[in-house]
């Protein structure tokens, strides 16, 4: 049997976590400077699962290390401030309309 392969090589679920890590990355050291907050490296893990065709996703979570050698408070501060203010994880978080407007090819 052949299959045949269209298509990306990573799929939009792949990409969603993506850009949900991406800003809440971004957005730690845009914040962190605001505050002066030294920052030399970010890691972040997003997970979620996605069930059959045309079902949302589900159970989005995620895990987040900011490396700084300020006091642990203020880096625990800085991450659930970031989280607040993510503008992926807020866009999603209050629900969006998609709406599709076709043209002729």
């Amino acid at each position: 049997m052949k299959i045949a392969a269209y298509g990306s090589s990573i799929n939009g679920s792949e990409l969603l976590l993506l850009s949900l890590a991406t800003c809440f990355c971004n957005d730690i050291y845009r914040e962190a400077a605001k505050k002066n907050i030294a920052v030399s490296g970010v890691e972040v893990e997003f997970t979620g699962e996605f069930g059959g065709e045309g079902e949302p996703g589900f159970n989005f979570q995620y895990k987040a290390n900011v490396i700084s050698n300020a006091p642990a408070e203020d880096v625990d501060a800085l991450i659930l401030h970031t989280d607040r203010i993510a503008e992926i994880h807020n866009t999603l978080r209050k629900g969006i309309n998609i709406t599709l407007h076709q043209t002729k090819l």
